[in-house]
């Protein structure tokens, strides 16, 4: 009975995602295509679930506690897309819920990996459904990093403290949760339009536009076409591409302040934004010459036009790909999981462990080489200049452990199963970090339907645990958790 206050508010997620299932319900109405019953007996079945919950657990409500946020955050994130799968699985009888279900967590984890083929013929509802997931997905993920998980202890946020400078630290945002997730959808929202206008003056048709608004500001990855945007071959829907992602590569919260003070300060202070920009910027540069240089492309500027596009599209861990980098020599598409695993900032749509956990991490290496150099040398971990606390930078060893564990455990537990060893760690790379497409069979050509569903699941568990910062979903599997 002491979960039951947890499931009521979880009902009232059901009844809300339930809402959602309008959008796509409008769209299928307006095509007039052939997957309206599946939306329509989605909505009644996820609307009913939610409400005889609320039923049920209506009388046993509290105020809820640190651990029931634990709890919450790993149900809201594991339920509603078993929900999400309805359409899907209603359209496509011949989809396994294993494989509907990796679906709709890669859209809401803003992953972007898919079972699917046959984009292009699906019905324009069935594509709006997956890359609303991810919008919606991504929607969520800025407020829980920024907003929720901060009260937790955990996430990205937690490093910022009331010490350290950038933009937790200048005006904390808005002082209730409330506003502060309603001043990050304004601005979630509002530069998610500008994608779509962009989008459509670059060439893409309305739809089109819409759909892939969604999936590059959840940096998510979905497309409507098999050849994601090798569909279109357009250098000006790529660059508009690359210039989304990397602003959804940015701590929301940033944005959110550079525009309720009109002014670019915070982009200059947040310790990370620089560095992901120079980093990702740097290694676009790296990879087209040394594509040149092994004459996978004729001239620096194809080189470029390629490497940029997939570069970025990888670090920020969105996951499109407009050529099969898979075919390229194997360092270039290697660097580009490296860089998928860190680059992102935290408050952002992004996934890995975040630019800030990578520079404490870092600073913590030469801190300890100088440390046996000179024993008694006070040498703080720093942030812009201000140091950051001993807890903190425990925490972030601790979350990198794990990260590191998971990867190899994962790893062995698909190669065990049968896959090859670069299909394998590339499959739990692209996962863990939300990326997308991986290498070999999972690479940016294919789709994970060859996997078998075990792997799949695998995969899925890769997805939610890196989207819940490792140890949010970890806590609640431990038997202590559960202890009264």
């Amino acid at each position: 009975m002491h979960v039951a206050p947890v499931l009521h508010v979880l009902s009232l997620a059901i009844m809300l995602f339930a809402g959602f299932m309008l959008v796509p319900l409008a769209v299928s109405i307006g095509f007039d295509d052939a997957a309206q019953r599946a939306h329509n007996m989605a909505l009644l079945v996820t609307l009913g679930s939610g409400a005889a919950l609320w039923v049920v657990t209506r009388k046993l409500t509290r105020e809820l506690q640190v651990r029931d946020g634990f709890l919450l955050v790993a149900l809201v994130w594991t339920v509603l897309p078993a929900f999400a799968t309805l359409p899907l699985m209603l359209y496509l009888p011949q989809l396994s819920f294993t494989d509907a279900y990796f679906e709709t967590v890669s859209g809401f984890t803003t992953s972007g990996a898919t079972v699917l083929s046959g984009l292009d013929q699906l019905p324009p509802s069935i594509n709006v459904w997956r890359h609303f997931l991810v919008w919606l997905g991504g929607m969520g993920i800025i407020v829980l990093t920024v907003a929720i998980l901060p009260l937790l202890g955990v996430g990205g946020s937690q490093i910022y403290r009331a010490e350290t400078p950038g933009p937790m630290k200048d005006s904390k945002l808005t002082p209730r949760i409330t506003e502060t997730a309603k001043g990050l959808y304004i601005v979630y929202g509002g530069i998610t339009v500008a994608c779509i206008l962009g989008y459509r003056w670059a060439g893409m048709t309305w739809f089109d536009a819409f759909c892939h608004a969604f999936s590059t500001m959840g940096l998510g990855g979905f497309s409507t076409h098999d050849a994601s945007f090798g569909y279109f071959n357009s250098v000006a829907i790529e660059a508009v591409a690359i210039f989304f992602m990397l602003v959804a590569g940015i701590n929301f919260g940033t944005h959110f302040l550079a525009w309720r003070q009109l002014s670019l300060r915070p982009y200059r202070v947040d310790p990370e934004a620089g560095l992901f920009l120079a980093v990702t910027i740097g290694s676009c540069l790296l990879i087209a010459g040394y594509l040149l240089g092994n004459r996978t492309y004729p001239d620096y500027l194809t080189a470029l036009r390629y490497a940029a596009f997939n570069v970025v599209s990888i670090a920020t861990t969105t996951g499109y790909a407009n050529t099969d980098f898979n075919l390229w020599p194997v360092f270039a598409p290697l660097w580009m999981l490296f860089l998928c695993s860190f680059c992102t900032c935290s408050g952002s749509t992004g996934g890995g462990i975040k630019m800030v956990r990578a520079r404490i991490l870092f600073q913590q290496i030469f801190r300890e080489l100088l440390r046996i150099i000179h024993p008694k040398v006070y040498s703080p971990v720093k942030l812009s200049g201000q140091s950051i606390e001993n807890n903190v930078v425990f925490a972030v060893l601790v979350f990198a452990f794990v990260y590191m564990c998971s990867i190899s455990l994962m790893t062995l537990a698909l190669t065990a199963s049968g896959l090859d060893v670069i299909t394998a760690f590339s499959a739990v790379v692209a996962c863990i970090n939300n990326a997308g497409p991986g290498l070999n069979q999972v690479g940016p050509a294919t789709t994970f339907e060859i996997l078998t569903d075990f792997q799949t699941w695998v995969c899925t568990f890769a997805m939610l645990l890196g989207r819940l910062e490792m140890l949010t979903l970890l806590v609640v599997m431990t038997p202590a958790f559960w202890r009264k």
